[in-house]
């Protein structure tokens, strides 16, 4: 399909849709081939001139009433009978116009070079002129399906394409409330306690904001300044949690230059201290790791599995956006082979694993 969108050079941007250029070089290709293969038949070109020349408006007339007219009102409705009837009858008509137009003009009086016309329409003389005509008018028609049927293809695509920009800008705008949601119970908490940390919260929330408004809106980001913006929200959580919270954290590989979905680790990295930290009394240890090899990130991250007099609380927490919204926006930025998310517990440790393509 792509040899014919190059043959008739249309860009796609213009949905496919031929312009009166296109239609000129057509037929007037058209008429030096009809020209030439009957001059080469009768070895006389003139003749052959001037015998396609009276056709030649009749052939366009046919082609242009044929896929403006009929294939609109019938074969696009699923009439066929009566598209097929409506062919036969408008290919009658042309072969009767042509027959008579051709004796009028080809005479001994107008061309006396022309050679003896036939003076009685036969049937078998009416059915070759038909099949004559048909073979152009299949194949204008053949053209016309095709650039329809591109039409038609580009249109869905451009449907589906909107249908997952809209749903992968959701499932984002999802994503940042809820993250903002919590950062401010969190400052509300330290503000109750009259912690000297409530300042130091606000502005590393506020450079957040700023990151998460303004550079999180393209389908890619950097992956240095996603592992920027992680390292933020993790100086938020450890002023919240000082010395209750170890993190380690461990970056390898060659980050640069790489890309990423904008908020997908941010997502994980939250998840893990909702369900770990804020589950968990006493002391909680998280892992980040961060590996790229060749053309993927390797992204680990664990945190301790809830006490279990806290396990139900997970359930019930409001607010929660999970795991599925993250799942969701891999299935609409990453094709099926650049991925590949792994969730499980062990050793009474959540662990994510995910491989993404950068």
């Amino acid at each position: 399909m792509q040899k014919i969108k190059d043959i008739i050079n249309i860009n796609p941007d213009n949905n496919y849709t031929l312009t009166w250029k296109h239609h000129i070089v057509f037929w007037f290709v058209y008429f030096l081939f009809t020209t030439f293969r009957w001059g080469s038949y009768f070895n006389d070109y003139v003749y052959s001139f001037k015998t396609t020349l009276i056709g030649f408006a009749m052939h366009m007339s046919l082609c242009y009433f044929n896929i403006y007219y009929l294939m609109p009102r019938f074969i696009y409705r699923r009439k066929y009978s009566l598209y097929i009837l409506s062919v036969l009858a408008s290919l009658f008509i042309v072969v009767l116009a042509k027959f008579y137009l051709t004796y009028l003009l080809i005479s001994h009086n107008v061309w006396p070079e022309g050679p003896e016309v036939t003076t009685t329409l036969t049937l078998n003389y009416a059915i070759e002129m038909m099949l004559g005509e048909l073979y152009v008018m299949a194949f204008v028609s053949g053209i016309k399906v095709t650039l329809d049927w591109l039409r038609q293809q580009k249109r869905l695509a451009d449907v589906e394409k909107l249908q997952l920009e809209t749903e992968l800008r959701f499932l984002k705008t999802q994503m940042s409330p809820h993250f903002f949601f919590n950062t401010l119970n969190n400052i509300y908490s330290l503000s109750v306690e009259q912690s000297p940390n409530t300042s130091k919260i606000i502005l590393k929330l506020s450079e957040l904001m700023r990151y998460l408004l303004y550079e999180t809106n393209m389908h890619r980001q950097s992956l240095i300044k996603e592992i920027i913006c992680l390292q933020n929200y993790l100086d938020l959580e450890r002023i919240r949690y000082g010395s209750l919270l170890k993190i380690n954290m461990n970056i390898s590989g060659e980050i640069e230059d790489k890309e990423i979905a904008p908020m997908l680790l941010l997502a994980f990295t939250e998840n893990a201290f909702k369900h770990g930290a804020k589950k968990n009394v006493g002391k909680v240890e998280i892992n980040i790791d961060f590996n790229v090899t060749g053309k993927f990130l390797y992204f680990r991250i664990t945190n301790p599995v809830p006490a279990p007099n806290n396990e139900k609380k997970i359930k019930d927490t409001p607010g929660g956006i999970g795991i599925g919204n993250v799942k969701k926006r891999l299935e609409l930025s990453y094709n099926k082979d650049d991925y590949d998310l792994d969730i499980g517990v062990d050793h009474n440790q959540y662990t994510v694993d995910l491989k993404i393509k950068v």
